[in-house]
């Protein structure tokens, strides 16, 4: 009877997970086509439907809007809120911290150091000569720099990793760190010129739209490795959260899982903010809704679900920030932080409330 019981419910818990992703998959694909149609201006969705399926020849000025502006914008954001909230899921995890998020790090902070570099020395004659003999690399300047500048981040936390035991002191490290570089980025700023600081504090901003086609035949094989990668970790991950010294006795190779998580939450973060810029909130907010209505701490269910959950949040933001149109958008982050901010709050008062009990 009780087994009969247990299968019943493992069967119900099973439906649920099928309507729960299916329902979201639809969600995606309808914020997907939205997305496509609003802007500036406005495309029928039956448009997008036959310009998205080979058509559209009759008018090329909404195909070129929708296959060369919108196509990449909707797909960089589906790839960087799929990316922030797996990185967000593995921060948190590693950490056991309900707030931490993928640029816990100091990543972002880095990616900024290298943009504010590169805008600083713009402004001096040698370089900018330079920088105008390098082509293809000269219009991905700022990819470049970010990258250069996360990945130098990147390898110090690796380095630190296998040298400090302690999660904690890790987590206070790459916070120290983040604060230590951005303090950096402040002075460099300081002796810019203003419109090279207007310049960079567009990019802080946060945006999809400046995602080509070009730069997503880079973001995109990495984004898709780095989150199948994170698949195999979701056993791991489920035996982590009941400690390390547990997840060891359980013959979880601990040291090495620690290494993965931190280099695919890197990987993801410092792509995200070479493309996108630093986008804020989605990497907190995204892991907490996933785990509120999938009822489950189980990863194996996690990791597609916050992939999932990821892109529609990310497509939701692009297209509130794109709603005034005509020729207005709003800053991503100042959405995303308007959409993340409740999540976090509540996030905060939970625990508080919860520790008081």
């Amino acid at each position: 009877m009780a087994q009969d019981n247990i299968s019943m419910s493992s069967a119900k818990k099973n439906r649920r997970m099928k309507f729960l992703f299916t329902g979201f998959s639809i969600v995606m694909l309808f914020l997907f086509i939205l997305g496509l149609s609003h802007g500036s201006v406005r495309i029928p969705s039956k448009e997008v439907f036959i310009i998205l399926t080979g058509g559209g020849r009759n008018n090329p000025v909404w195909t070129d809007i929708v296959l060369n502006l919108r196509l990449p914008r909707i797909l960089a954001a589906m790839l960087a809120g799929s990316a922030l909230g797996i990185g967000g899921l593995l921060m948190q995890t590693l950490f056991l911290n309900p707030l931490a998020g993928p640029f816990v790090l100091g990543i972002n902070a880095g990616a900024s150091l290298g943009v504010a570099l590169v805008i600083l020395l713009s402004g001096i004659a040698g370089f900018s000569s330079f920088l105008s003999g390098l082509g293809l690399l000269a219009e991905m300047g700022m990819v470049i720099s970010a990258t250069i500048g996360s990945a130098l981040v990147i390898m110090f936390v690796l380095v630190l990793a296998r040298k400090i035991a302690s999660k904690t002191v890790l987590l206070l490290i790459g916070i120290m760190l983040g604060y230590a570089v951005s303090a950096l980025v402040s002075v460099l700023i300081h002796f810019s010129m203003a419109e090279r600081v207007q310049s960079f504090l567009a990019w802080t901003f946060g945006s999809f739209s400046t995602v080509s086609w070009k730069e997503l035949k880079v973001m995109i094989p990495i984004v898709a490795i780095s989150l199948a990668l994170t698949f195999p970790l979701g056993k791991d991950l489920n035996v982590l959260l009941m400690g390390e010294t547990y997840a060891s006795s359980m013959g979880v190779a601990v040291r090495k899982v620690k290494y993965s998580i931190i280099l695919l939450t890197a990987l993801l973060a410092a792509t995200v903010t070479a493309f996108c810029g630093p986008v804020a909130f989605l990497g907190i907010a995204v892991p907490h809704l996933g785990r509120n209505i999938a009822r489950t701490g189980d990863h194996r269910v996690l990791i597609p679900m916050c992939i999932l959950l990821g892109s529609i949040v990310a497509l939701l933001s692009d297209l509130i920030a794109h709603l005034p149109g005509q020729g207005v958008v709003l800053p991503l982050n100042a959405v995303t932080s308007l959409i993340g901010a409740p999540v976090v709050i509540w996030v905060i008062t939970r625990y508080q409330h919860v520790g008081r009990s």
